[in-house]
């Protein structure tokens, strides 16, 4: 299945690479106020979508971009975001990625991150380990807040949550040592599985943006939770991501 999972995703992430140098043509659909679908979304998603399902056809499949869910009473459901970091994609920088993970009951299975225009893929097996283009990856051993480095982030068309997004956000930046954002919950998750980040957290998120990071973190010696640190909902889509040290010192933090 993961190899089905990275074929299907660096599939993809070629159409969407080569899409990225025409831009110029790109067709761009408004969903709701400053959420936007290109056709590479869809054409990326159909095309996983047709590879998992021709291979898999009793699978449940969620899917961005899809309406309706595919086999949604079955125990093994894939989670797949084509393009996350569309708007990121739309403005010509280069931080987007692919996503495709499998869960069994509920339970992550495998994961998926490709980011096609660094032709850097990050997979995980559930007690298989984390890798990076076949190197093992590890979280960071930092334990101190003033020296970690973390990202977040508030999706536009959520400004009703704005005022809490700000608060844990001044909090963030006033214990911590830096702040990014990248634009993409996939590949924040993704940094953090690679030590490239110490902390991510967001709130409000959709079940295919973190259903493959938080394998990831997790098989790289990582913790993912919700915010307060209870296990994740993927429908309710709030993550804290962070290394064993840090990650009780962020439920402390970020607490409202």
């Amino acid at each position: 299945m993961l190899y089905v999972a990275v074929r299907a995703a660096r599939r993809a992430g070629d159409m969407i690479a080569r899409a990225y140098d025409e831009r110029d043509d790109l067709k761009i659909t408004r969903k709701s106020d400053r959420d936007y679908v290109t056709e590479v979304d869809q054409r990326a998603e159909s095309l996983i979508v047709r590879e998992i399902a021709h291979h898999y056809p009793d699978h449940g499949i969620v899917a961005e971009e899809s309406e309706q869910r595919i086999n949604p009473d079955a125990s093994i459901q894939w989670y797949i975001d084509p393009l996350d970091g569309t708007t990121n994609f739309i403005h010509g920088y280069p931080h987007f990625a692919v996503s495709i993970a499998a869960f069994k009951n509920g339970k992550p299975m495998l994961a998926v991150i490709h980011d096609p225009i660094r032709d850097e893929t990050f997979e995980a097996r559930n007690g298989g380990g984390a890798f990076l283009n076949r190197r093992r990856l590890r979280v960071t051993d930092e334990k101190r807040l003033d020296h970690a480095l973390f990202a977040s982030g508030i999706a536009a068309y959520r400004r009703d949550s704005m005022d809490v997004f700000q608060t844990r956000m001044d909090a963030c930046m006033r214990a911590m040592d830096g702040y990014r954002r990248g634009g993409s919950a996939a590949l924040d998750l993704a940094y953090v599985a690679a030590g490239r980040l110490d902390v991510y957290w967001e709130a409000g998120l959709q079940p295919w943006d973190i259903a493959a990071g938080l394998l990831l973190v997790q098989e790289a010696g990582g913790l993912a939770t919700a915010l307060n640190g209870a296990s994740i909902e993927l429908e309710k889509g709030d993550v804290l991501a962070a290394n064993p040290h840090l990650h009780p010192k962020l439920i402390r933090l970020l607490r409202m």
